[in-house]
């Protein structure tokens, strides 16, 4: 099967590119804070403006235990949310979900909504470009998922309750972690998108 612009799917790496990988548990540092300090990254040196959405609340019950203090005590989500992030990078819309399992072998289904998965759809409908960024904590892995796959997998899914491994590795791409950025996710939309060449560093 070819790939764009001489792209290579990409397996787990072998032991010894494993002392490349960032170790989560070691650094004490979630999935979503290395790729909210990766987007900081991207906007610091001009590169992209992505942001983590805000998640729409409608607050019920506020509590003042003092003057200067505000506690909210009551609230509930105002709308379903879409997906985690979105912004733009050389003209592109981007929009993406970023999910994290325990998980060595699978990636439970539950994870993901409907209309989340419709999202994601859509937005690939307009243009814009829609994936997701899985972490296999205890693997230590990372992978770019496009949504169109996501998409074919769950609506054929046929009563599964999880997505396999074996199939974000054939469809999806690895990410290699590096120091800074922490998860350069946007060399593979470079490489997928935007002609860009294989050896393209951010």
């Amino acid at each position: 099967m070819k790939y764009p612009n001489g792209i290579k799917k990409t397996t787990p790496s072998n032991k010894d590119n494993n002392n490349n990988k960032v170790n989560f548990a070691n650094r004490g540092m979630s999935f979503e804070t290395e790729i909210n300090a990766t987007n900081e990254y991207y906007l610091v040196h001009d590169i992209a403006v992505i942001h983590k959405k805000p998640t729409p609340i409608q607050i019920v019950k506020v509590d003042y235990p003092r003057r200067s203090r505000a506690k909210i005590v009551e609230a509930y989500f105002k709308q379903a949310s879409t997906t985690d992030y979105s912004g733009v990078y050389k003209g592109k819309y981007i929009d993406f979900e970023a999910k994290e399992t325990n998980q060595t072998t699978t990636f439970p289904l539950k994870n993901f909504h409907e209309h989340q998965i419709r999202h994601m759809e859509k937005v690939r409908k307009q243009g814009g470009i829609s994936f997701v960024l899985f972490h296999f904590s205890k693997l230590k892995e990372t992978y770019y998922l496009d949504s169109k796959f996501l998409t074919s997998y769950y609506d054929l899914r046929d009563g599964k309750k999880s997505i396999p491994l074996s199939y974000i590795r054939e469809n999806g791409y690895s990410i290699e972690m590096s120091q800074i950025p922490r998860i350069p996710y946007l060399e593979i939309i470079n490489k997928l998108y935007l002609g860009g060449h294989q050896n393209d560093k951010f």
